[in-house]
Order: structure tokens, then sequence, then C-alpha cells
């Protein structure tokens, strides 16, 4: 099994998003970095198990879109080309936290 590492250390240096999960999905753009320009980079975690997806506006998470696990850490996304995050609840509501980041 092998693992990434990140080798650079990354900043957080703006707030990011909130998005509350439940039975339908729920998308929100991307949030902009310290440029003011969409980040190429975000570190998703959340309070409750969800999924997620990356795409343009009107993307909508599925079910079977990326597990994002709150006992597995936060998760680092390349989301470039992307303008918006969908997420949806794995089995029962939360919130998802979307921040952009910087090396």
């Amino acid at each position: 099994m092998s693992f990434n590492t990140v080798k650079t250390p990354f900043r957080i240096l703006l707030t990011g998003i909130n998005i509350t999960t439940g039975a339908a999905s729920v998308s929100a753009a991307i949030p902009v970095n310290t440029a003011n320009v969409a980040a190429k980079y975000v570190v998703v975690s959340c309070t409750v198990a969800a999924r997620v997806r990356v795409g343009k506006s009107g993307v909508t998470a599925l079910a079977t879109d990326l597990l994002i696990n709150p006992n597995g850490g936060p998760v680092i996304l390349d989301v470039s080309g992307c303008t918006h995050i969908a997420a949806i609840q794995d089995t029962g509501a939360g919130v998802v936290s979307v921040c952009p980041m910087e090396w």
C-alpha cells in the first residue's frame, strides 16, 4: 500500500464555506484564494460521512461519489477547472467544510 504525502506545507489563509448535507445534493461555489481567483486546491472535511463531487455550475453529488469520512481526516482535492463542489449525506445529515489552500 502506498500513501501520498504532502512534502510542502500548505496554508489556509481565508475562510472557506460550509455545506449542510441532507438527503438531496447541495452545491456551492468553490472559494477563491488570496489572489481572488478560484482556488486550485481545497481541503475538505466533514462532521458526518458525506459524498462529494466537483464540477461546473449545476454539479450534483450522488451516493456513489467520493466518500469523505470524519475519521479519515481532511482530504485535499485538485479542483483545477472546476467552479463548484456538491455534497450529499452518506448516512446522516452533517456539515462539509471546504477551504481554499495555498502553498
